[in-house]
This record gives C-alpha cells, structure tokens and sequence, in this order.
C-alpha cells in the first residue's frame, strides 16, 4: 500500500492552514465594532425584563454583548427602513444591510432566518429568539415592560413557559431605537462578555449617526394634519390604520408634530394616491423630507 503522506508530507498543515485562514476571514466579517455600546433605555429595559423574571421565580438573564448588537442592528433597520408592513411583521429585515433580508408574517413563516441573525452578524454561533415591540410617540421602558408583563405570550418568552418551557435563556441583549424595541434571547452564554454603558460623549455621537441614517433618504410625505403634543398625534394615527391607512405614522420635528397617510420614494407615486384619497381627505398635501 502506497503511504500518501509520504508522497505529500505537507498536505496535512496546507490543509490546516487553510482552515485557519478561512476562519480567520469569517471571524473578521462578524466582528463588533469597537466602541460599541448599550444606552440607558436599553440597560433600563434589560434590568425591567430581569425584574419579571425575578417576580415570577426565574434567574435574571446576563446581558450579551453580541446580542444587543444584533437588537439595536434590528431597531435601527426598522426605524430607517420600516421593513415591517401590513404583511411583514416587527420580526422582518429590509434588504438594505449586510444580512439576509425576512419578511416574517404568520402564513410565510421563515423562523430559521431569524434565528440565524447572531450567527450572520456577530461571532455569537448560536440561536437568537427576539421579542419586538412598537410604541406610537416612541418607546417608554416602564409602559413597556408593564405590557409584556401582562400579555401572555410575550410573558411566556421571557420566563420561558408555555410553548418557550423547553428554552432556557443564558444571554440577552436589547437595542431600542425611536418607536422600537427588540430583545434578543440566546441559550448559550456569549464569549464576546457583555455590553459597556455609553457615556454621555458616546451616546451623543451614537444619537447622532443613526439621526443621520435616518434622514440620508429622502420621502414624499401624505401629510393629512398638525398636533400640538405626542398623544394626540399617536392617537390619530391609530385612528387611521383602524381606517385602513396601514402605512399611517408620525413625522415630528422640533418645531411641530405632523400625521402622514402614507410616504414614498418619488412625487409621482404620491400624486397617484392623493387622487385616489375619500374625499374627506382633501385638504392632504405632500411634503418631501
């Protein structure tokens, strides 16, 4: 019998190296960007969502570098680019990033392309279960804790009951952004160590580059009215999607809080639908911002 590694005595390490170089390359790809840190909301919400744990018999949760960079990846995906539509749900991903765009709806369910955001955006190699939430007029911790403490299904993911009592949560990371929230539950503890607090000078900058994420795109707003205050803006938007306005939202500046019907990327389009509005939608007009 012929001794192959006779023939090629360095064909074992080649191998070897390659191995390693290839991961070398993967690890590079997911890596963290340094710097990166959790704001205030984020830490607050994650010490609420231990709180509940703690109330109903279960072990507080470590935070999870990792995983809070996928959730404020997430949350400012929704905020810039509304991937979550009349068909998409807060679960989905647009196609405007470095991941595999989801649209997560009940009758198309794709759970794998979910579960596979660690691994696609962070050296985290496992599963990630994520928890949404919406707020009109932006995300208030305390009033969102208290909804998820007392809404079965997202309390049963938290404390791991019901459908979830096979799970047993090791990490948690969250990101809240604007009118999202999004907590990220692993089973395995993350290698990466858990998330810095920002301080002051980097929360600031960190503000500032989503702001500016935000508004790098330009939209044709259907804008059908004015509010003096938040609340009264978020309730006549939800007036509006009762009404069949699913696109319907809140456009704020420093200096007035206006109500859209709907937005899009060109004049044209938004000229179509304001001919098409009820009549009792007349006095809407288009605003480009």
């Amino acid at each position: 019998m012929v001794n192959m590694r006779s023939i090629f005595p360095g064909q074992k390490y080649l191998f070897f190296v390659l191995i390693f170089f290839f991961s070398l390359k993967l690890f590079g790809q997911h890596r963290i960007p340094s710097g990166f840190c959790m704001n205030q909301d984020e830490k607050e919400l994650a010490e609420a969502i231990n709180k509940i744990r703690v109330k109903h018999g279960k072990s507080p949760i470590k935070l999870s570098l990792a995983l809070t960079y996928v959730a404020e990846t997430h949350v400012n995906d929704l905020e810039v680019n509304h991937p979550d539509t009349s068909v998409c749900n807060l679960s989905s991903w647009s196609n405007k990033g470095k991941w595999t765009p989801v649209c997560f709806n009940p009758y198309v369910v794709d759970r794998k392309a979910m579960w596979d955001k660690p691994r696609e955006l962070t050296p985290y190699p496992y599963n990630g279960y994520e928890l949404a939430g919406y707020m009109e007029g932006g995300i208030i911790v305390d009033s969102l804790a208290e909804l998820w403490d007392t809404l079965g299904e997202s309390l049963d993911m938290i404390t791991t009951e019901g459908r979830w009592n096979n799970k047993k949560w090791e990490a948690m990371g969250v990101g809240i952004s604007g009118n999202y929230a999004s907590v990220w539950f692993g089973q395995r503890e993350d290698n990466e160590g858990t998330p810095q607090l920002c301080s002051s000078k980097k929360e600031a900058a960190k503000e500032k580059v989503i702001d500016k994420e935000r508004h790098q795109k330009e939209y044709y707003y259907l804008i059908s009215g004015s509010f003096p205050n938040m609340d009264d803006a978020g309730e006549a938007v939800r007036r509006l999607k009762e009404n069949g306005f699913k696109h319907a939202g809140i456009l704020a500046s420093p200096n007035r809080i206006r109500i859209y019907l709907n937005r899009f990327e060109n004049i044209k389009d938004a000229l179509e639908a304001k001919k098409k509005l009820p009549y009792s939608y007349r006095d809407a007009w288009i605003l480009k911002e």
